[in-house]
């Protein structure tokens, strides 16, 4: 914070802002700059100018936001108000609602990880009335009670020009989620529907899937992390194949069951726009998604697909090797923590080889064996897996010595690699191998290169005296 003493009047603070243009030079900004981002920075009243505000992450706040919203008549034109982890009190909540009376022009409001808003939330957001121009509201983690849901549920039919709705982390959302579901039939614009964590029990499927007719133009939804929705997707009429325009759906941990899977294998192959897709930690896939793994052919632009802790079995690991073959898009593929990738990574060989674009591999606890890091290594010798950035194949512990030696020669190659993870599990101890000296060479020829996971692997003497050797000559530290 500037050791200036702040001006007292709304005038002095006028007229300090606007000499100079202090506060943009001070901030390293140009003067016709529109955009004040203050995450994690000092702030004082005299400070409030932009046309967006972040004061996120600031502990300060707490108890003295009063001072900084009698001074938003200033900005009546503000846009981007965010406000998230602040430590709000009861009192700032107050202030914040009678100041957001004064920015009828605002788009973005994020109140996030205040739980002081919930139990308040009609308090902060009285202001919004029908027409408003807000675009965003961002309320993760902010303990909103049922009371505030159905508060919810009213506003949004106000918010035509809603965009983006994030109540993740509000566990008792879900109580509430008839009267949310009605309010979102009036938001024909909304593009992302976030409700991470927010208690919804199994009928929330049925209650959403009649909202999916007026929300034809989503493009992400997270229902991630809901454990109560296993089976609220068996026997649903699926009007999520209306999500013409979806790009992300993530499933992650909602407890889905067999019949859950078998009917999203009709719905989930036909949302030809999708690019990133998750259905992670749901274990009962292992068994059941073979046909819908299979059907993944059909989606060729997804960038990103996480089925980590699913425990896949041999047929439905089979499934999905064969169909990642046709998504020539793939960025991202985490396979981490299913059992029967070990020993049969050749399945995934051909993928390997043709991906142009995969930048995230992960195989952290796949029981992968020295025969899977060997058929890695020579991918990477042929020159595939060029774009290659993070690699995890930590918690593998099978592989022998002999094996890592093998795939750490290789490494070198990957120019762009930035993260790699060869840690062993947490009761696992063992020395560093011939393996080490080939890391130290490869880190030695990796620019961009920043971390690289070790964890209970043991430095031997002679060893350490190779890494103090590599970090003098190559001034870089491990």
């Amino acid at each position: 914070p500037s050791s200036t003493t702040p001006p007292c009047s709304d005038m002095e603070m006028e007229s300090s802002m606007e000499e100079n243009d202090w506060f943009p030079k001070k901030r390293g900004k140009k003067v016709a700059d529109k955009c004040l981002d203050l995450n994690r920075s000092g702030l004082t009243a005299a400070d409030v100018k932009e046309m967006e505000l972040d004061i996120s992450w600031n502990d300060f706040i707490s108890g003295t936001l009063h001072s900084v919203m009698r001074q938003l008549h200033l900005v009546s034109k503000l846009k981007i108000l965010r406000l998230s982890s602040c430590r709000l009190t009861t009192e700032d909540v107050q202030a914040l609602g009678a100041a957001l009376e004064t920015v009828p022009e605002l788009e973005e409001l994020n109140l996030s990880w205040n739980s002081k808003v919930g139990g308040s939330l009609p308090q902060v957001l009285h202001a919004f009335q029908m027409g408003s121009k807000i675009q965003a509201l961002e309320l993760v983690d902010c303990a909103l009670t049922s009371e505030d849901g159905v508060f919810v549920g009213h506003l949004l039919a106000k918010l035509p020009s809603l965009e983006v709705l994030d109540l993740s982390i509000n566990i008792n959302v879900g109580g509430s989620l008839n009267s949310i579901a009605q309010g979102l039939k009036s938001t024909s614009v909304l593009k992302i529907l976030k409700l991470h964590s927010c208690g919804l029990p199994k009928e929330s499927v049925k209650i959403l899937d009649d909202v999916f007719t007026h929300l034809d133009g989503l493009r992400k939804l997270d229902l991630s992390c809901n454990k109560e929705l296993g089976g609220g997707f068996e026997d649903v009429p699926a009007r999520l194949v209306l999500l013409k325009h979806l790009e992300v759906l993530n499933l992650h941990q909602c407890s889905l069951t067999a019949d859950d899977v078998a009917s999203l294998t009709q719905v989930i192959p036909l949302l030809s726009s999708l690019q990133e897709l998750d259905l992670s930690s749901n274990k009962k896939m292992g068994s059941s998604s073979e046909n819908l793994l299979s059907r993944l052919r059909f989606l060729p632009a997804v960038k990103s697909l996480l089925i980590h802790n699913c425990a896949l079995e041999s047929e439905t690991f089979t499934a999905l090797a064969e169909a990642s073959v046709y998504l020539p898009a793939l960025e991202i593929l985490n396979l981490s923590w299913n059992k029967c990738v070990g020993g049969n990574l050749e399945l995934l060989l051909e993928t390997l080889k043709l991906s142009k674009s995969l930048q995230v591999l992960r195989l952290s606890s796949c029981s992968l064996v020295t025969e899977d890091v060997a058929l890695l290594a020579s991918v990477i010798w042929t020159g595939h897996l060029a774009k290659l950035q993070k690699l995890d194949l930590s918690y593998n512990d099978s592989i022998c010595d002999a094996g890592w030696a093998i795939f750490c020669q290789s490494l070198w190659l990957l120019r762009e690699l930035t993260e790699l993870d060869i840690s062993l599990r947490p009761s696992s101890f063992r020395d560093c191998g011939q393996g080490f000296r080939y890391l130290l060479y490869a880190v030695s020829k990796l620019p961009e290169i920043s971390e690289i996971g070790l964890r209970r692997w043991t430095v031997l003497p002679s060893q350490e005296e190779e890494l103090e050797c590599f970090t003098h000559d190559c001034r870089r530290d491990i």
